[in-house]
């Protein structure tokens, strides 16, 4: 499979980046992870029938300003939106006037659905409540005999863990620099990052939501992937259009 970074920053954009968004590309799917500003770019790789599954950690801007953007898509078999419970409603206040077009003025019809009472169909997937404010979730997803996990908004939690066990790929925040204090945070820094890999067995990890004003450079993130690797060797800070095979 194929996992595309499409956006690696947290909160806003910048020269080095676009908000958070993830795509993975299997024979069965495509698959979408959070919807910040990188949104825009998954209809480059969206070429065929495959389902379209569009998965939303919570409902802060820098998740979800890319849906702005669903006028430029036409894909005929949709797009199914699953978020945690309770934010159905929010969303569809924001996808709607005055702040964008509306749902039923486009051209590809998109379905939401809360994933603690709709689940997709035949695909093996875990969620949970992480660390963070609002609601955010965690999602753990078995795709061709691996394990992805995205964790990303989040302070150091048990569930944090518990979706990161034995992942063949931990994709999960960086948003504070190194050395910063994040015992009380709701977010994390490389060494807590590192440190949740390496507690939980994780094959790889990979570093986005990297915070737009503590990491204004790819030499700032370059920092952070140092520090993390000293403490889990298989780390690396992902970048936009960035592209991994696993």
């Amino acid at each position: 499979m194929k996992i595309r970074f499409l956006g690696t920053n947290g909160w806003y954009d910048t020269k080095t980046a676009n908000t958070v968004c993830a795509m993975v590309e299997t024979d069965e799917y495509y698959i979408i992870l959070d919807a910040g500003s990188g949104f825009y770019k998954t209809r480059e790789y969206i070429k065929d029938g495959r389902p379209v599954l569009l998965f939303l950690s919570h409902l802060h801007l820098d998740h979800i300003i890319g849906l702005h953007t669903l006028p430029l898509f036409n894909i005929p078999q949709g797009i199914d939106v699953y978020m945690p419970g309770g934010m159905t409603g929010p969303l569809k206040t924001f996808l709607s006037k005055p702040y964008t077009s509306p749902l039923d003025t486009i051209a590809t019809r998109v379905r939401l659905h809360e994933i603690d009472t709709e689940r997709p169909p035949k695909l093996d997937c875990r969620f949970g409540p992480l660390l963070h404010s609002p609601t955010c979730y965690g999602y753990r997803l078995r795709l061709e005999g691996k394990t992805i996990s995205y964790c990303t908004d989040t302070g150091i939690c048990d569930e944090l863990c518990a979706l990161a066990k034995d992942c063949d790929l931990l994709i999960t925040e960086c948003s504070f620099k190194p050395g910063e204090d994040v015992s009380k945070a709701s977010h994390l820094n490389p060494e807590a990052a590192a440190g949740i890999a390496k507690e939980c067995g994780v094959k790889k990890l990979g570093l986005i939501h990297f915070d737009a004003g503590r990491y204004p450079s790819l030499k700032d993130r370059g920092f952070a992937e140092n520090t993390a690797r000293k403490i889990f060797p298989n780390t690396f800070a992902a970048t936009d259009d960035q592209e991994l095979k696993l």
